[in-house]
């Protein structure tokens, strides 16, 4: 009787010294209550820009099974963003990337994510991330300035792609052996194009007509030296070619 008296109480004293959750989970009742995770110190280490809390801070939250679906949303922003800030573009393209696949309607990180992308050259992703952006939110400034600017600059592209490999004469007029040759080389080709595009921002910027006649006989004096001596030994063409364009645009390229 005394045994079967002190076997209650054994577990009594157990149950007692359990967490309450524990108790009531081991009595059979409510199930443990899981504890939240904390995003403060994540956000708190991004948004002071203390990329070695925020990276561990962060992590703790990303990595974690227990995290809610916003939190791990606002985590990944957060992080991509700092990554971003410290030019560790490929890190926070994942990051944006990842919360994008979570939340599709964040217009703010469409727009971050072509910028990013437009970092790293990728100019056909950028424009399709602002776009996506305006589809979301027609208002959005930010993208749609960016979307007007890349427009532009893939307009601009388009005509430079649709002169490539194009002098700046007619190739069906051209007589002399070397305009042949031009006509012949992409290379050469562009270059000519780059030196009669120089040419002509030379003459629109002399500050004087006597400045401008200058400019011309310059350039015909190139024109007549190169189709003189085309075809003499020693003679560069390419070489003599980029010497006339760094003369007009300078030693820095303009």
């Amino acid at each position: 009787m005394r045994f079967q008296k002190l076997i209650p109480w054994s577990a009594v004293a157990v149950l007692s010294a359990l967490p309450t959750g524990a108790a009531h989970a081991a009595t059979g009742g409510e199930p443990a209550a899981i504890t939240q995770v904390d995003i403060a110190p994540c956000l708190a280490a991004s948004a002071a820009d203390d990329v070695d809390k925020a990276t561990y801070a962060c992590a703790a939250v990303i990595d974690n099974e227990k995290t809610t679906k916003a939190d791990l949303v606002k985590a990944l922003i957060a992080r991509g963003a700092l990554l971003a800030r410290h030019d560790q573009i490929d890190r926070a393209i994942a990051d944006d990337t990842r919360a994008l696949l979570l939340d599709p309607t964040l217009a703010d990180i469409f727009n971050a994510r072509g910028e990013l992308w437009l970092k790293k050259g990728d100019k056909p992703k950028a424009v399709q991330d602002f776009g996506a952006a305006l589809k979301i939110d027609p208002n959005h400034e930010k993208a749609r300035a960016n979307h007007k600017a890349m427009a532009r600059e893939l307009e601009r592209i388009g005509a430079q792609m649709a002169v490539a490999g194009k002098p700046s004469f007619n190739c069906a007029r051209a007589t002399l052996a070397v305009e042949k040759t031009i006509c012949g080389n992409r290379e050469l080709a562009d270059l000519d194009r780059e030196i009669y595009g120089s040419h002509l921002r030379a003459l629109r910027e002399a500050r004087s007509p006597t400045e401008a006649r200058k400019i011309q006989r310059e350039q015909d004096a190139f024109v007549a030296r190169r189709n003189a001596e085309f075809g003499r030994p020693g003679y560069d063409l390419k070489k003599a070619m980029q010497e006339r364009l760094q003369q007009i645009n300078g030693v820095d390229g303009y």
